[in-house]
């Protein structure tokens, strides 16, 4: 696991983002399922898990969460997560009670700290102040002071509406920024080493990467490790691990 685990980033808290993919409540239920999934496997292994952003979805569900896993090595264990989540199971929305597939997509990021050296000019910056969304109480504060960035030559959003004033939501805001574009520094130089190496593999951080199958059997297979699971409920408990495990060995 020292090995596997050896990289400089690797030992960084990790912010996970989460978003529905289309299929409106159907997909915005499974991506709040997906968030209460990480928030146990964040509770079983000690580490801690703040909420940044939830956006509530209409009916149910989620239509967007940024959340901050804190903990030696969280960014280590869950970098492989990144990617699209694929559900299949009776949807509990549709009165005729067909099946149905939707999917989520995951982000994983180390969180930037003051070891590393990223500068960002000010006026390379779009910066908007907002009303925060969703209904708050468990997972956010309700506050008029929300802040969105966006990093003009990059593309890069961030945005934050858990803090209660407008000057730490900002603090946190550019955090989550410089986190992006630090994980974009990384993907960059893996794909140096890469080519350096010949390696021709595919570096697909937007590829579906786990299916969850709740009917007619129940099954949770990972396409790139080819690990499975037919428990589940303890996958959806939080109980991720072996897949962790396998992804970190699959990439020796």
């Amino acid at each position: 696991m020292k090995v596997l685990l050896s990289n400089d980033y690797d030992h960084a808290n990790a912010i996970l983002e989460i978003h529905p993919g289309a299929g409106g409540t159907e997909s915005q239920d499974w991506a709040d399922m997906l968030f209460r999934m990480y928030q146990r496997y964040a509770q079983k292994n000690g580490y801690g898990f703040e909420v940044i952003d939830y956006e509530d979805g209409d009916e149910a569900g989620l239509k967007s969460c940024s959340v901050l896993i804190k903990g030696d090595l969280a960014y280590g264990y869950l970098k492989g997560e990144n990617g699209v989540h694929r559900l299949v199971r009776i949807s509990p929305f549709d009165a005729n009670a067909r099946r149905h597939t939707s999917f989520a997509s995951v982000e994983v990021t180390p969180e930037f700290n003051d070891e590393i050296d990223i500068r960002i000019d000010e006026k390379d910056l779009e910066i908007d102040t907002m009303r925060s969304s969703g209904a708050g109480g468990q997972h956010i504060n309700k506050t008029d002071s929300a802040v969105r960035i966006k990093h003009i030559p990059t593309g890069i959003i961030a945005f934050s509406q858990s803090e209660r004033s407008q000057i730490l939501n900002r603090e946190k805001c550019m955090t989550v920024l410089k986190s992006k574009l630090y994980q974009r520094a990384i993907e960059e130089r893996e794909a140096e080493k890469r080519a350096l190496k010949g390696d021709q593999k595919k570096i697909e951080w937007g590829s579906q990467i786990r299916s969850y199958v709740f009917c007619p059997y129940t099954l949770v297979k990972d396409h790139r490790t080819n690990e499975e699971e037919g428990n589940i409920t303890k996958v959806m408990d939080g109980d991720i691990s072996k897949f962790l495990f396998a992804y970190l060995k699959s990439q020796l």
